[in-house]
Protein backbone atom coordinates (compact mmCIF):
# COMPACT_ATOMS: atom_id res chain seq x y z
CA UNK A 1 0.00 0.00 0.00
CA UNK A 2 2.85 2.24 0.93
CA UNK A 3 4.95 1.62 -2.36
CA UNK A 4 1.52 2.24 -4.28
CA UNK A 5 1.35 5.67 -2.76
CA UNK A 6 4.18 6.64 -3.10
CA UNK A 7 4.50 5.48 -6.58
CA UNK A 8 1.37 7.40 -7.23
CA UNK A 9 2.43 10.62 -4.96
CA UNK A 10 5.97 10.71 -7.55
CA UNK A 11 3.94 10.51 -10.10
CA UNK A 12 1.78 13.69 -9.68
CA UNK A 13 4.55 15.70 -8.61
CA UNK A 14 6.65 14.97 -11.64
CA UNK A 15 3.36 15.43 -13.84
CA UNK A 16 3.04 19.49 -12.29
CA UNK A 17 6.79 20.28 -12.77
CA UNK A 18 6.69 18.82 -16.12
CA UNK A 19 3.64 21.15 -16.81
CA UNK A 20 5.31 24.37 -15.45
CA UNK A 21 8.79 23.67 -17.17
CA UNK A 22 7.14 22.86 -20.22
CA UNK A 23 5.27 25.90 -19.71
CA UNK A 24 7.94 28.27 -18.85
CA UNK A 25 9.80 26.92 -22.16
CA UNK A 26 6.73 27.64 -24.26
CA UNK A 27 6.10 24.46 -25.17
CA UNK A 28 2.48 24.91 -24.63
CA UNK A 29 2.10 26.64 -27.90
CA UNK A 30 -2.00 24.69 -28.01
CA UNK A 31 -3.47 27.88 -26.83
CA UNK A 32 -3.87 29.74 -30.06
CA UNK A 33 -5.92 33.00 -31.48
CA UNK A 34 -8.74 31.36 -33.35
CA UNK A 35 -9.30 28.51 -30.25
CA UNK A 36 -7.16 25.32 -29.32
CA UNK A 37 -4.47 23.38 -31.34
CA UNK A 38 -5.98 19.74 -30.12
CA UNK A 39 -3.29 17.74 -32.18
CA UNK A 40 -0.10 20.29 -30.28
CA UNK A 41 -2.52 20.21 -26.96
CA UNK A 42 -2.31 15.99 -27.35
CA UNK A 43 1.29 15.74 -27.38
CA UNK A 44 1.80 18.10 -24.53
CA UNK A 45 -0.39 15.84 -22.63
CA UNK A 46 1.34 12.72 -23.83
CA UNK A 47 4.45 14.29 -22.75
CA UNK A 48 3.59 15.64 -19.04
CA UNK A 49 1.60 12.23 -18.59
CA UNK A 50 3.99 9.68 -19.23
CA UNK A 51 7.22 11.42 -17.92
CA UNK A 52 5.55 11.24 -14.30
CA UNK A 53 5.09 7.55 -14.66
CA UNK A 54 7.87 6.25 -16.32
CA UNK A 55 10.04 8.72 -13.64
CA UNK A 56 7.82 7.04 -11.10
CA UNK A 57 8.85 3.64 -12.10
CA UNK A 58 12.93 3.85 -12.97
CA UNK A 59 13.58 5.36 -9.53
CA UNK A 60 10.72 3.14 -7.63
CA UNK A 61 13.17 0.56 -6.32
CA UNK A 62 15.36 3.26 -4.61
CA UNK A 63 12.43 4.94 -3.47
CA UNK A 64 11.08 1.81 -1.72
CA UNK A 65 14.26 1.29 -0.06
CA UNK A 66 14.62 4.97 1.47
CA UNK A 67 10.97 5.12 2.18
CA UNK A 68 10.93 1.38 4.34
CA UNK A 69 14.60 1.69 5.38
CA UNK A 70 14.80 -2.02 3.99
CA UNK A 71 18.30 -3.57 4.20
CA UNK A 72 19.06 -5.54 1.59
CA UNK A 73 20.52 -9.14 2.06
CA UNK A 74 23.87 -9.27 0.29
CA UNK A 75 25.21 -11.89 2.55
CA UNK A 76 22.99 -13.52 4.96
CA UNK A 77 23.68 -12.84 8.72
CA UNK A 78 21.44 -16.29 9.85
CA UNK A 79 19.20 -19.13 9.46
CA UNK A 80 16.19 -17.14 8.66
CA UNK A 81 17.55 -15.04 6.49
CA UNK A 82 19.57 -18.11 3.74
CA UNK A 83 15.97 -19.32 3.88
CA UNK A 84 14.42 -16.41 2.55
CA UNK A 85 16.83 -15.76 -0.02
CA UNK A 86 17.06 -19.64 -1.26
CA UNK A 87 13.18 -19.57 -1.27
CA UNK A 88 13.14 -16.14 -3.43
CA UNK A 89 15.31 -17.72 -5.66
CA UNK A 90 13.47 -20.77 -6.02
CA UNK A 91 10.31 -19.07 -6.62
CA UNK A 92 12.07 -16.82 -9.22
CA UNK A 93 13.67 -19.79 -11.03
CA UNK A 94 9.66 -21.63 -11.12
CA UNK A 95 8.41 -18.23 -12.46
CA UNK A 96 10.88 -17.88 -15.05
CA UNK A 97 12.76 -14.66 -13.57
CA UNK A 98 16.42 -13.39 -12.85
CA UNK A 99 16.86 -13.66 -9.34
CA UNK A 100 15.77 -10.35 -7.36
CA UNK A 101 16.99 -8.05 -4.76
CA UNK A 102 16.18 -9.51 -0.98
CA UNK A 103 15.73 -6.98 1.30
CA UNK A 104 14.19 -7.16 5.14
CA UNK A 105 12.77 -3.86 7.06
CA UNK A 106 11.12 -2.83 10.03
CA UNK A 107 7.60 -2.94 10.09
CA UNK A 108 4.19 -4.32 10.69
CA UNK A 109 3.41 -7.67 8.27
CA UNK A 110 3.38 -7.23 4.73
CA UNK A 111 5.63 -7.52 1.59
CA UNK A 112 6.35 -5.90 -1.73
CA UNK A 113 7.82 -6.47 -4.83
CA UNK A 114 9.18 -3.73 -7.15
CA UNK A 115 11.47 -2.46 -9.67
CA UNK A 116 11.28 -0.95 -13.25
CA UNK A 117 12.33 -4.30 -14.62
CA UNK A 118 11.34 -8.14 -13.83
CA UNK A 119 14.98 -9.30 -14.48
CA UNK A 120 16.26 -6.40 -11.73
CA UNK A 121 13.20 -6.39 -9.13
CA UNK A 122 13.30 -6.31 -5.19
CA UNK A 123 11.19 -8.25 -3.26
CA UNK A 124 11.21 -7.24 0.94
CA UNK A 125 9.72 -8.31 3.86
CA UNK A 126 8.90 -6.72 7.11
CA UNK A 127 10.11 -8.10 10.60
CA UNK A 128 6.48 -8.47 11.20
CA UNK A 129 5.64 -10.67 8.57
CA UNK A 130 8.76 -13.19 9.33
CA UNK A 131 7.65 -13.18 13.11
CA UNK A 132 4.41 -13.73 12.77
CA UNK A 133 3.97 -15.95 9.91
CA UNK A 134 4.96 -19.92 9.30
CA UNK A 135 7.51 -20.60 6.58
CA UNK A 136 4.83 -22.16 4.28
CA UNK A 137 2.68 -18.74 4.73
CA UNK A 138 5.75 -16.69 4.14
CA UNK A 139 6.63 -18.74 1.26
CA UNK A 140 2.70 -18.02 -0.19
CA UNK A 141 3.66 -14.04 0.54
CA UNK A 142 6.62 -14.43 -1.05
CA UNK A 143 4.89 -16.52 -4.83
CA UNK A 144 2.84 -13.55 -4.40
CA UNK A 145 5.07 -10.80 -4.55
CA UNK A 146 7.52 -13.01 -7.86
CA UNK A 147 3.80 -13.12 -9.44
CA UNK A 148 3.68 -9.29 -9.43
CA UNK A 149 7.11 -9.08 -10.95
CA UNK A 150 6.47 -12.10 -13.36
CA UNK A 151 3.26 -10.43 -14.49
CA UNK A 152 5.12 -7.29 -15.15
CA UNK A 153 2.69 -5.57 -12.65
CA UNK A 154 4.66 -2.29 -12.50
CA UNK A 155 5.33 -1.90 -15.92
CA UNK A 156 1.82 -2.17 -16.67
CA UNK A 157 0.85 -0.08 -13.35
CA UNK A 158 3.14 2.61 -15.62
CA UNK A 159 1.41 2.21 -18.87
CA UNK A 160 -2.06 2.65 -17.07
CA UNK A 161 -1.13 5.48 -14.78
CA UNK A 162 0.77 7.37 -17.93
CA UNK A 163 -2.75 6.93 -19.94
CA UNK A 164 -5.00 8.51 -17.48
CA UNK A 165 -2.21 11.10 -16.81
CA UNK A 166 -2.22 12.17 -20.57
CA UNK A 167 -6.35 12.52 -20.00
CA UNK A 168 -6.20 14.47 -17.36
CA UNK A 169 -3.85 17.19 -18.41
CA UNK A 170 -5.44 16.89 -21.48
CA UNK A 171 -9.28 17.21 -20.43
CA UNK A 172 -8.24 19.62 -17.99
CA UNK A 173 -7.44 22.28 -20.79
CA UNK A 174 -10.31 21.20 -22.96
CA UNK A 175 -12.48 22.45 -20.01
CA UNK A 176 -10.29 25.27 -18.89
CA UNK A 177 -10.43 26.50 -22.47
CA UNK A 178 -14.11 26.63 -22.82
CA UNK A 179 -14.92 27.96 -19.65
CA UNK A 180 -12.48 30.50 -20.08
CA UNK A 181 -14.24 31.62 -23.57
CA UNK A 182 -17.62 31.45 -22.20
CA UNK A 183 -16.12 34.35 -19.18
CA UNK A 184 -14.34 36.21 -21.51
CA UNK A 185 -14.39 37.08 -25.17
CA UNK A 186 -10.44 38.37 -25.27
CA UNK A 187 -9.00 36.26 -27.35
CA UNK A 188 -5.55 37.44 -27.06
CA UNK A 189 -4.22 34.49 -24.19
CA UNK A 190 -5.81 32.67 -21.22
CA UNK A 191 -7.30 34.21 -18.83
CA UNK A 192 -7.69 33.48 -14.77
CA UNK A 193 -11.06 31.15 -15.61
CA UNK A 194 -8.92 29.12 -17.76
CA UNK A 195 -6.05 28.82 -14.94
CA UNK A 196 -8.26 28.23 -12.52
CA UNK A 197 -11.02 26.04 -14.11
CA UNK A 198 -7.61 23.72 -14.74
CA UNK A 199 -6.10 23.72 -11.65
CA UNK A 200 -9.84 22.31 -10.35
CA UNK A 201 -10.14 20.12 -13.11
CA UNK A 202 -7.38 18.07 -12.82
CA UNK A 203 -8.23 17.53 -8.98
CA UNK A 204 -11.61 16.67 -10.19
CA UNK A 205 -9.85 14.58 -12.79
CA UNK A 206 -7.41 13.17 -11.02
CA UNK A 207 -9.87 11.84 -8.64
CA UNK A 208 -11.30 10.03 -11.19
CA UNK A 209 -8.37 8.71 -12.23
CA UNK A 210 -7.19 7.67 -9.35
CA UNK A 211 -10.06 5.08 -8.86
CA UNK A 212 -8.93 3.63 -12.07
CA UNK A 213 -5.65 2.73 -11.00
CA UNK A 214 -6.94 1.74 -7.72
CA UNK A 215 -9.67 -0.59 -9.77
CA UNK A 216 -6.42 -1.96 -11.63
CA UNK A 217 -4.59 -2.72 -8.70
CA UNK A 218 -7.48 -4.86 -7.15
CA UNK A 219 -7.05 -6.86 -10.25
CA UNK A 220 -3.61 -7.50 -9.87
CA UNK A 221 -3.81 -8.74 -6.84
CA UNK A 222 -5.94 -11.77 -7.63
CA UNK A 223 -3.66 -12.23 -9.96
CA UNK A 224 -0.70 -12.09 -8.25
CA UNK A 225 -2.61 -14.80 -5.11
CA UNK A 226 -3.40 -17.40 -8.25
CA UNK A 227 0.03 -16.57 -9.56
CA UNK A 228 1.50 -17.60 -5.82
CA UNK A 229 -1.04 -20.25 -5.96
CA UNK A 230 0.57 -21.53 -9.17
CA UNK A 231 4.50 -20.97 -8.28
CA UNK A 232 3.83 -22.99 -4.74
CA UNK A 233 1.25 -25.72 -6.62
CA UNK A 234 -1.87 -25.08 -3.60
CA UNK A 235 -3.56 -22.04 -3.22
CA UNK A 236 -4.17 -23.35 0.73
CA UNK A 237 -0.73 -21.93 1.93
CA UNK A 238 -2.04 -18.22 0.34
CA UNK A 239 -5.47 -18.63 1.92
CA UNK A 240 -3.99 -19.29 5.50
CA UNK A 241 -1.05 -16.48 5.08
CA UNK A 242 -3.99 -13.95 3.48
CA UNK A 243 -6.52 -15.39 6.73
CA UNK A 244 -3.48 -14.52 9.13
CA UNK A 245 -3.15 -11.26 8.24
CA UNK A 246 -6.45 -10.86 8.48
CA UNK A 247 -6.63 -12.03 11.92
CA UNK A 248 -9.13 -14.84 11.22
CA UNK A 249 -8.69 -18.59 11.54
CA UNK A 250 -8.84 -20.61 7.90
CA UNK A 251 -11.08 -23.26 8.85
CA UNK A 252 -13.06 -20.80 10.21
CA UNK A 253 -14.16 -19.32 7.04
CA UNK A 254 -17.86 -19.45 6.21
CA UNK A 255 -18.94 -20.60 3.08
CA UNK A 256 -20.70 -17.07 0.90
CA UNK A 257 -17.25 -15.26 1.76
CA UNK A 258 -17.07 -13.02 -1.90
CA UNK A 259 -20.82 -11.87 -0.72
CA UNK A 260 -19.17 -10.63 2.62
CA UNK A 261 -15.83 -9.49 1.12
CA UNK A 262 -18.12 -6.80 -0.54
CA UNK A 263 -18.98 -5.32 2.34
CA UNK A 264 -15.50 -5.34 3.63
CA UNK A 265 -15.36 -1.79 2.75
CA UNK A 266 -19.00 -0.58 1.96
CA UNK A 267 -19.26 2.57 0.48
CA UNK A 268 -17.78 5.15 -1.59
CA UNK A 269 -14.14 4.55 -0.05
CA UNK A 270 -13.97 1.08 -1.35
CA UNK A 271 -13.13 2.59 -4.64
CA UNK A 272 -9.68 4.27 -3.95
CA UNK A 273 -8.62 0.54 -2.40
CA UNK A 274 -5.92 -0.58 -4.08
CA UNK A 275 -6.27 -4.12 -2.71
CA UNK A 276 -9.36 -6.37 -2.04
CA UNK A 277 -10.81 -6.92 0.64
CA UNK A 278 -8.94 -10.26 2.27
CA UNK A 279 -12.45 -12.62 2.30
CA UNK A 280 -13.11 -11.57 -1.21
CA UNK A 281 -8.98 -13.06 -2.04
CA UNK A 282 -9.65 -15.79 -0.46
CA UNK A 283 -12.88 -16.71 -1.69
CA UNK A 284 -11.17 -16.43 -5.36
CA UNK A 285 -8.68 -18.79 -4.61
CA UNK A 286 -11.00 -21.41 -2.97
CA UNK A 287 -12.83 -20.65 -6.37
CA UNK A 288 -16.20 -18.86 -4.45
CA UNK A 289 -15.88 -15.71 -6.45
Amino acid sequence: MKRIILFLATNIAVMAVMAIVLSLLGVDRFLTGTGLNLPMLMVFSLVVGFTGSIFSLLISKQMAKWSTGARVIDAPANSTEVWLVDTVGKLAQRAGISMPEVAVYDGEANAFATGAFKNSALVAVSTGLLESMTKDEIEAVLGHEIAHVANGDMVTMMLIQGVVNTFVVFLSRVVGYLVDRAISRDNEGPGIGYMVTVFVSQIVFGIGASIIVAWFSRHREFRADAGSAKLLGSPEPMVHALARLGGMEPNGLPQALASMGINDKPGFSALFSTHPPLEERIAALRGQR
